[in-house]
C-alpha cells in the first residue's frame, strides 16, 4: 500500500485528510519510542478489526486512544505556545485558513 501524500500545515502540527485537520505524531519522540509506539498502534487497530465481542471492541479501541495520547495525537497538545488544537475542523475554518486557499489544487485534492 502506498502512502498518499497529503498536505501538511506549515508549523508541522496537522496534516489533513478526508477534509479535516488531524494532529501529526510529537516530533519531540525518540525514534525508538515512536516505532514501538506505532507498532502496539497497528496491533490495537488489527484487534478492533477482529474483535467479536464490544467487551473485545471497547478494550482494543481503548488500546488504540491510549497509544495515539502516547504519541500526542490526541490529548493535551505538544506544542507550548498555547496555540489551541484545531484537530477535526476544515483547513477552511481554523487559523489555516489563509494556508490553505494559497495551496494548489492537487494539494487540496490530496488533503480532501
Amino acid at each position: 500500500m502506498s502512502r498518499k501524500d497529503y498536505p501538511a500545515t506549515p508549523d508541522g502540527r496537522y496534516f489533513v485528510s478526508k477534509g479535516r485537520l488531524w494532529r501529526k505524531t510529537d516530533p519531540a519522540l525518540d525514534d525508538s519510542t515512536r516505532r514501538a509506539a506505532v507498532k502496539r498502534l497497528m496491533q490495537a487497530r488489527r484487534a478492533v478489526g477482529l474483535a467479536t465481542t464490544d467487551t473485545d471492541t471497547r478494550a482494543a479501541r481503548a488500546d488504540v486512544d491510549a497509544v495515539k495520547h502516547e504519541l500526542g495525537e490526541r490529548g493535551p497538545v505538544w506544542w507550548d505556545d498555547g496555540a489551541p488544537d484545531e484537530g477535526g475542523l476544515h483547513p477552511k475554518n481554523s487559523s489555516y485558513a489563509d494556508w490553505w486557499a494559497a495551496l494548489d489544487v492537487d494539494a487540496r485534492d490530496r488533503g480532501a
